[in-house]
């Protein structure tokens, strides 16, 4: 059976799962108009994540996506986060605030997270995705026994080829264009694949389906990429603007503006690919070594939030991916239906 018959999907369409983004509201309306609504979980409570599973089922009888993230737990010394304090400590001045004594790790990996496996097991989602790595063998096997898929997000043949090996039952190859936190199983090293090329590789290489994921906005790029062999298309900039996610005003703002957009590690401590703002400008040139994901990321939230209390918004991370342009703001089951006239009209 083809992916999108085994989830009952009637598009090869996947909303990606942002997180910090996503809602149920915005997977719901999604997987309801036929394509594979997700929640980006990776940032959330167990209690909080569970909510959100609830929600959507609240809402959908129909198969869905969750995500999480399995990066390697940060290792940055003292010096390390002292000296990246250091380089931030004008900007937290600017905004009359003070600088942080140090960077918290805000986000558990779910191989060491027993209570979020827990919530997994428990509320069986159809399809669990995972970020910047592969999980346990133990949560896989779980995720198996209750009937669940395993999607893992690679961004080059060797990371495929571990994912494969971890138990994928598909990988997402993830192009350089997209938006967001790059996939990368080791942060400092970042092939930067285009989508095109990885995607005939993956495909060429492995049985199993491979979703297309990286600046893909319409419904002519979503038919290009299934031409080249992808099961089905993963877009995530393109939901942003839609009314059921949780983006904010600034956020909807910078992508009407359709900004170019540049990969920096300086937000987060990976990887990550936004609009052009102060970080990528102005923090990153020059900087000393930015310390582990998700340590830098504490770093920025505070940031942004000392900002924001001024008005001030260029600090927000405003993920999007190369195709930021072509950004349209409909609600989220008008633009699934919007992708797929796009995908079957001969011009």
């Amino acid at each position: 059976m083809s992916l999108v018959d085994q989830l009952s999907l009637r598009h090869p369409i996947v909303q990606a799962p942002m997180a910090g983004v996503t809602t149920p509201a915005l997977a719901a309306a999604v997987s309801e108009a036929g394509a594979l609504g997700s929640l980006g979980l990776g940032a959330s409570s167990p209690e909080k994540a569970r909510e959100e599973i609830e929600g959507v089922r609240a809402l959908t009888d129909r198969a869905f996506n969750v995500n999480f993230f399995c990066h390697a737990s940060p290792a940055s010394g003292a010096k390390t986060r002292r000296a990246w304090l250091a380089h931030l400590a004008p900007y937290f001045q600017a905004q009359g605030a003070a600088v942080p004594d140090d960077l918290a790790n805000i986000y558990q990996p779910i191989n060491d997270n027993p209570a979020m496996q827990v919530v997994i097991l428990e509320t069986r989602p159809p399809v669990v995705s995972f970020h910047f790595g592969v999980p346990s063998a133990a949560l896989v096997d779980g995720i198996h026994d209750y009937g669940g898929q395993v999607w893992i997000c690679v961004t080059t043949p060797g990371e495929a080829a571990q994912a494969v090996d971890g138990g994928a039952d598909a990988l997402i190859a993830q192009g350089v264009e997209a938006g967001g936190h790059r996939g990368n199983f080791e942060a400092e090293n970042d092939a930067e694949f285009g989508l095109v090329a990885l995607l005939r590789i993956l495909e060429s290489t492995y049985s199993l389906p491979i979703i297309a994921a990286g600046g893909l906005m319409d419904g002519v790029a979503i038919r290009g990429v299934l031409s080249l062999g992808a099961a089905a298309a993963q877009l995530g900039t393109a939901f942003v603007a839609c009314p059921e996610s949780a983006a904010a005003p600034a956020y909807r703002d910078a992508l009407r503006m359709g900004q170019a957009t540049e990969i920096t590690q300086a937000i987060s401590g990976r990887p990550a690919r936004g609009l052009i703002g102060p970080f990528q400008s102005d923090i990153a040139p020059g900087a000393p070594w930015v310390p582990d994901y998700p340590l830098a990321y504490d770093a920025a939230k505070q940031l942004h939030a000392a900002a924001k209390a001024n008005g001030d918004h260029r600090y927000a991370p405003n993920w999007a991916g190369q195709g930021v342009a072509l950004s349209r703001e409909l609600a989220a089951g008008d633009l699934v239906l919007a992708l797929v006239d796009e995908m079957i009209s001969p011009s």
